[in-house]
């Protein structure tokens, strides 16, 4: 186990926290998932990414960490009072297709494109619809506790009781009396005893395609249910880590914490963790906005917004350039500088791995491991880290342009700082990952361009100039740019 002093930002605290797990050795941490009815957009990626990071830097401190990420394919409807269609049923009747189908084409292409932005899938990735039982066994837990009630069929959650024993609100920093006279007022019919009273359990009207039998209708539970359910079945109760995108706080993880205390008597989550949006506009980029770019959009660049497609590595640098709670606006600028920033990178990266040693040393890179370490430790600093790398970056390129010298021991110095924190803890491949996300697409055309300009190097050698002019001159028309070194040549796509 390394020695560490992480310190992560607590939305329930609003203040950073030694983060100091539960069990010494091992760390359970649960994060939102998606609900699997349409295809994965930047907004999505921006979770998946945070918390990929906060679980790879946990695992390289040498936990043993319990990963869950739900999936919800049931029991999110249209509007988060508990109205509306449920996302995955509406998307099945359009479609004309069973509701599993939706989840599982939808669920096939999330995964595909996680994995083409290296986001390690989770220990555990259980469905809402999986766990149906433990659902209805939780909801009768909370109806023992006196903190919900049977109302035409339906389940509702108790706010006002819950507030006045335990208050609510206290995640969001929202004022229940506020909340409450804010909240339009409901007819006359209405099931709920109060409009702020969310949904444990809804019974299925005729036309409702997803329906369960339980003691109180046959019926589907609600979207808040899931996830204080799953967490506390593979993590336990409490458990250290809770995540998921700012939008979340309220009303849904808000629900969970009094879900949880109302079910447990005690808070269920240790830290709560939150990442902010991607905007578009200045606006949130979501799918109830209709204003989102999908991922395999961003990979192709097939969008009227985008002026050219941006590999998964690009999109995960730009992610990474901001921090997790600042919020990231989209713009081809942004994403370009992201993509002319990652070449040099990974550049650098790539001339580290032919840097010559010297004797003696006129660089420091005593520092730079420290200094890497002390970002990561400051809430997930990928930026501060990102420029730290650059600065090793620099070192590299000096050395290799014979400006400065660095021994054996620095140059391992240099090459343990970024395969530890470039490769293993930001997750970015160093390779010409093609814009599938895979990373042995580009090997051939690599090979290739080494091949030619080994060609122009014995034609040198051979004073064949016009040979070797041609091969330069026609690789710098197509778009490359070449280099020659004391060792032999460098060469890169022009940006």
């Amino acid at each position: 186990m390394k020695s560490s002093q992480l310190c992560i930002y607590n939305s329930l605290s609003r203040s950073k926290e030694l983060f100091k797990p539960i069990n010494d050795k091992m760390v359970g941490m649960y994060v939102c998932g998606p609900t699997v009815y349409g295809d994965g957009h930047l907004g999505h990626a921006r979770p998946a990414i945070t918390f990929d990071i906060l679980f790879r830097y946990l695992q390289h401190l040498g936990y043993k960490v319990r990963y869950v990420r739900n999936i919800t394919d049931v029991g999110h409807l249209e509007h988060d009072a508990d109205e509306g269609e449920d996302k995955i049923a509406k998307k099945a009747r359009l479609e004309q297709l069973e509701p599993m189908e939706v989840v599982q084409y939808y669920l096939n292409r999330y995964h595909k494109a996680m994995e083409a932005l290296n986001v390690l899938p989770p220990s555990i990735e259980p469905h809402a619809s999986g766990h149906i039982i433990e659902q209805i066994e939780y909801i009768k837990k909370i109806l023992d506790a006196g903190y919900a009630y049977e109302s035409q069929g339906s389940v509702y959650f108790d706010v006002p009781k819950f507030n006045r024993d335990h208050g609510y609100g206290r995640l969001s920093g929202r004022n229940i009396d506020e909340l409450l006279s804010a909240t339009r007022e409901l007819d006359g019919q209405s099931e709920k005893r109060n409009p702020a009273d969310f949904a444990l359990w809804k019974k299925a009207a005729p036309e409702h395609i997803m329906h369960w039998p339980s003691p109180w209708s046959e019926g589907f539970p609600g979207w808040h249910l899931e996830c204080s359910t799953m967490g506390e079945k593979y993590l336990g109760t409490p458990f250290d880590i809770h995540g998921g995108g700012i939008d979340l706080k309220f009303p849904h993880h808000e629900c969970e914490i009094a879900q949880s205390v109302a079910h447990n008597g005690h808070h269920s989550v240790n830290y709560w963790m939150h990442n902010n949006m991607i905007t578009i506009d200045g606006q949130k980029m979501g799918k109830s906005k209709g204003n989102f770019i999908t991922l395999e959009e961003f990979f192709t660049g097939n969008h009227p917004k985008l002026e050219q497609p941006y590999s998964p590595m690009t999109i995960r640098f730009f992610i990474l350039q901001a921090h997790y709670r600042g919020t990231v606006d989209f713009s081809n600028e942004a994403l370009k500088g992201a993509e002319k920033a990652l070449a040099r990178m990974t550049d650098g990266y790539k001339r580290l791995q032919t840097l010559k040693p010297s004797d003696v040393s006129t660089v420091d890179v005593s520092a730079l491991e420290a200094r890497a370490y002390e970002a990561m430790d400051d809430d997930l600093n990928t930026p501060t880290l990102i420029g730290i790398l650059f600065d090793a970056v620099r070192i590299i390129n000096a050395v290799n342009d014979g400006s400065e010298k660095a021994t054996a021991q620095d140059i391992e110095v240099l090459k343990k700082l970024m395969d530890t924190f470039l490769v293993e803890i930001l997750g970015i491949r160093v390779d010409n990952a093609a814009a599938d996300g895979s990373p042995s697409a580009m090997k051939p055309y690599e090979d290739a361009v080494d091949l030619l300009l080994e060609i122009r190097g014995n034609a040198k050698k051979a004073k064949d100039w016009t040979t070797s002019d041609l091969i330069r001159d026609r690789l710098a028309a197509i778009g490359f740019d070449v280099k020659d070194t004391k060792d032999g040549f460098e060469w890169s796509v022009k940006k």
